[in-house]
């Protein structure tokens, strides 16, 4: 079965979460800020297209590569998780905390994940953008290609291609440690 998308092009939330931390990124903001909004349209499509499953993948969006920039880490899933649960304690959502961590902890998955199905959605999701659509997991092809037009890459993959030679470099016995199998 063939998923299709209807493009959320603005959200409350991922912005407000965006903007307390834009001093961070700093040429790096468009790109990460599009690659949320790509992957929060991504998850979406895999999920129940509720108004809470929606804050909820919004809150993940935000949060799941924040800790690259805020802490300058690539080790950064740990501190991204911890961030995302600050959060959600500050905005009185602390009971969400247990499926959003697993939301962001899970996202670098390589297989199937079978918590909580907005992980897994969110593991598709971010899956389906890091690879530029090579793997899309019945989702259109037009659909990705529909929103990159919307959301440009801004050279986000180029980034982490060189975040991740970096990282190599600094870290040879564990290169990529936010990949788990």
């Amino acid at each position: 079965m063939r998923k299709s998308m209807d493009i959320i092009l603005q959200n409350e939330v991922l912005d407000r979460i965006l903007e307390k931390h834009r001093s961070k990124f700093g040429k790096d903001y468009p790109a990460y800020k599009n690659h949320c909004y790509r992957v929060l349209n991504l998850a979406v499509v895999y999920s129940d297209k509720s108004s809470v499953s929606l804050e909820k993948i919004a809150i993940a969006s935000a949060f799941h590569d924040l800790a690259i920039w805020v802490h300058q880490t690539f080790d950064y899933i740990g501190p991204s998780v911890s961030m995302a649960r600050a959060y959600l304690e500050q905005v009185g959502k602390f009971f969400w905390s247990d499926e959003i961590s697993q939301m962001i902890s899970e996202h670098h998955k390589v297989s199937r994940f079978d918590g909580f199905p907005l992980a897994e959605a969110f593991r598709k999701a971010d899956w389906i953008d890091v690879s530029i659509g090579a793997v899309c997991f019945g989702l259109d092809r037009q659909d990705i290609k529909a929103l990159y037009k919307a959301f440009p890459a801004h050279r986000f993959h180029f980034r982490l291609i060189q975040l991740s030679a970096s990282n190599i470099i600094k870290n040879p016995l564990n290169p990529l440690p936010m990949f788990k199998w």
